[in-house]
């Protein structure tokens, strides 16, 4: 007679095998510089200069049921160059949520101007996550004779090459791919040469997509106009936020990198701190 029974230890496997492939987040936003005022014509192509938002600067910890603690991009640690008001070093911010710098696993990097990468060497513990040409411009044809560096910072170029030689980088190909569980990335708006936006499986029914500067403000989307000067491609800008709003039930779920909105928009967990939900 045949034992059909099977070993439970291939079931428990099977239970956490399952687990591990439907992991979701708790997102958050959390602001580290700013409130400023900026008017419509500064952010977008055939803006209002009677319109006026309020700018700050971002980053975004995704918490998940496996266990890891994921930022999108790093924020910035120069704040004398920059002279950005309310400045607070990005790893300060985040330890209002009783998150130490050495605990965060993954960084994944939207694209590399100096206010998204700038805060790298803040969390040593990180494997980082990058497009894999918006990686190879940055730190090659950006900085020849008819390259574009706007945005970029010496230092920056040096300190993710230096994260390469670790082995702590991971050069990612292509859009629409899992590259953590309950993670998804998509080839982004142009704003540099291979920019990247995140969608994340929360711990809601609604999906959060991280567009960082794929959409600079809630302004831009509503009134589908792109970016002046930072965009490789102003139509290309245009069409993804049309492919954004495809993935969500509700705009609001689609989370502009610089909007200050975001922290009237969602619940105040600490100060500068919002849940996405």
């Amino acid at each position: 007679m045949k034992n059909y029974l099977i070993p439970f230890t291939l079931i428990l496997f099977a239970i956490t095998s399952v687990k591990s492939q439907n992991s979701n987040y708790d997102v958050f936003a959390l602001q580290f510089a700013g409130p400023r005022k900026m008017s419509g014509d500064k952010i977008a192509v055939n803006g209002l200069e009677s319109d006026t938002v309020s700018a700050c600067n971002m980053f975004w910890l995704l918490k998940g049921t496996n266990g890891r603690n994921i930022l999108v991009d790093s924020g910035f640690t120069d704040s004398i160059t920059h002279k950005i008001p309310n400045y607070v070093r990005p790893d300060k911010v985040l330890e209002r949520l009783n998150i130490k710098n050495n605990q965060i696993s993954d960084i994944i990097l939207t694209h590399p101007h100096w206010d998204h990468i700038g805060g790298l060497s803040l969390f040593p513990n990180a494997t980082v996550w990058i497009q894999k040409a918006d990686y190879e411009y940055f730190v090659g044809e950006a900085w020849q004779k008819k390259g574009f560096s706007d945005g970029f910072d010496k230092a920056d170029v040096q300190t993710i090459v230096d994260i390469n030689l670790q082995g702590k980088l991971k050069l990612v190909e292509g859009d629409d791919i899992e590259i953590i569980p309950g993670i998804k990335i998509y080839i982004g708006s142009k704003h540099t040469y291979e920019s990247q936006y995140v969608l994340v499986n929360t711990n809601d029914k609604e999906p959060v997509i991280i567009a960082s500067d794929n959409i600079w403000f809630y302004y831009n989307l509503e009134k589908r106009l792109p970016i002046p000067h930072y965009t490789f491609n102003p139509n290309k800008y245009v069409s993804e936020m049309e492919r954004m709003k495809s993935f969500v039930s509700n705009m609001k779920f689609i989370i502009p990198g610089h909007d200050a909105q975001v922290f009237t928009k969602f619940k105040k967990i600490a100060d500068g701190i919002v849940k996405i939900e």
